[in-house]
């Protein structure tokens, strides 16, 4: 699986870095309307375009991710001392199904 991870990384960022490499040209970028009318001009090569916007779309949903990820680990970690607490204070509390199996008892003969 990670073999198959990296290649897809590398066959991406080779295709991104030709992209990059074909498209160099600078070409005008209105960023934001100024009060006379006009924009807030630049002009940057395509390239970059492309890579400030990629970064720019990535970044969050990693923040997201991450966030969400350390959430989830610090709900797993109390869960699991709610568990260990509750089974250093009352070992019985908690079963397993062997344990089950074993407490039950024997079912009487059959007379016949």
């Amino acid at each position: 699986m990670q073999l198959i991870r990296t290649l897809i990384l590398l066959i991406v960022t080779i295709v991104l870095v030709a992209f990059v490499a074909i498209n160099w040209q600078t070409v005008p970028l209105n960023l934001w309307p100024l009060q006379d009318g006009n924009y807030l001009h630049l002009e940057w090569p395509v390239g970059f375009i492309v890579l400030v916007s990629m970064v720019m779309g990535f970044v969050p949903m990693w923040l997201i991710h991450k966030g969400a990820r350390w959430r989830l680990n610090r709900r797993i970690g109390f869960l699991e001392n709610s568990v260990k607490s509750a089974t250093q204070s009352n070992p019985t509390a908690i079963a397993t199904s062997t344990q089950l199996d074993a407490a039950q008892p024997e079912p009487p003969a059959n007379p016949l």
